[in-house]
């Protein structure tokens, strides 16, 4: 499975088990709305700095979001 869909499938299901609109994790993230959307679909990924705030926000560990452990 690509990175990018490994990504964007864990994302969604950490958003959805969190229970977190994306204006939330937005500004907790310090990114746009739109960002998360395009993290969402798939049309980009997170620099090293956003995704540790995401990961700081949704409790989970990068390792996880990047498929590298279940």
């Amino acid at each position: 499975m690509q990175r990018v869909t490994m990504f964007k499938e864990r994302f969604n299901e950490c958003l959805q088990y969190a229970n977190v609109r994306q204006t939330q994790l937005a500004k907790a993230a310090n990114v746009s709305k739109q960002c998360i959307s395009d993290y969402k679909s798939g049309k980009s990924v997170p620099s090293i700095d956003t995704l540790f705030l995401i990961c700081r926000f949704l409790e989970v560990s990068a390792d996880f979001l990047l498929g590298l452990s279940d």
